[in-house]
């Protein structure tokens, strides 16, 4: 209990240097949890479009069964496929009315006389998807091909920026924190030298002289953490309509944010706080450690 009173009375002692040490704590861990979860989130709708099948075949309303299973003997044949599906009008009415149920109007408009058959297929490699272009394009009663994969590495180029991205921006921000917690620390241990030297004299050992620096650098960084926390999920919470109706189909995304009381939510929030209590800790207790490295040496 003395460390931590000894703590607390270093932090009341000057408010405005511990203020301006936890404002950029604040500010690193926030952004930290931003970047955080984009990158989460755009690796889970990859990795949810990766799993869909990287090749849907459209066929005209004059092709026939025939011209489908043909397709799918050629394919096959290849050696490349890993799966295939046909979808049939009735089928794809039946998809349309599912995704549409809550519409009635749209639903009065469709018949399955105007929507398309088509073949879903998935290659046994990404890789294998230029080849099968040529052999699908030329087949009878093809009208459309669309490409998943084209969707699929535009997603790749994204989550791959956002991560070269925020790893600058947070490593950058990191390391404005650790300087300024240890400048922070530097002015309070000469601000206190007198009374470091009492201890020495009476016998202190050097960790317990040490300890509430560290303490202080690192409560610094929990509180810095904690408020970001607050604030990001205040904003998860506010903008869970929009998210849910912009990435509702992914089931994870589904599951975590279709009820913001839900178990799975409360567990992801609480593993972000761990989180980033655990980065702002060490990331406060760094800068005081560097500073009593620098300027108590003992």
């Amino acid at each position: 209990m003395t460390l931590v009173h000894d703590t607390w009375k270093h932090i009341r002692r000057s408010p405005y240097q511990s203020l301006a040490a936890t404002v950029t704590l604040f500010l690193t861990m926030f952004l930290a949890g931003l970047f955080f979860l984009a990158t989460v989130g755009s690796t889970m709708v990859l990795r949810y479009f990766e799993s869909k099948p990287q090749i849907t075949v459209f066929f005209t309303d004059k092709a026939t069964i025939a011209d489908a299973n043909t397709l799918k003997a050629t394919l096959q044949s290849t050696g490349k496929i890993a799966s295939m599906k046909y979808v049939s009008k009735d089928d794809a009415l039946a998809i349309y009315r599912q995704q549409n149920k809550n519409d009635p109007l749209l639903l009065e408009m469709v018949t399955a006389d105007i929507l398309p058959a088509s073949l879903e297929v998935s290659a046994s490699n990404p890789n294998y998807l230029r080849d099968l272009e040529p052999i699908i394009k030329k087949a009878s009663g093809v009208e459309e091909v669309v490409f998943q994969r084209d969707v699929v590495d535009a997603l790749l180029r994204w989550t791959n920026a956002i991560r070269w991205v925020g790893g600058i921006l947070v490593g950058i921000f990191s390391v404005n924190a650790i300087l300024i917690v240890t400048t922070v620390i530097g002015m309070k241990i000469a601000l206190k030298k007198e009374e470091i030297d009492i201890l020495k004299l009476v016998g202190a050992s050097p960790w317990y002289i040490r300890f509430p620096f560290v303490l202080e650098g690192g409560f610094y960084g929990l509180v810095g953490a904690f408020v970001s926390w607050v604030i990001i999920l205040g904003l998860l919470v506010w903008q869970q309509p929009a998210i849910s109706g912009f990435l509702g189909m992914i089931p994870i995304i589904h599951m975590i944010f279709n009820t913001i009381s839900s178990w799975t939510f409360v567990s992801a929030a609480v593993g972000l706080l761990a989180l980033l209590v655990l980065s702002g800790f060490i990331l406060g207790s760094v800068g005081s450690l560097v500073a009593l490295g620098r300027y108590l040496k003992f």
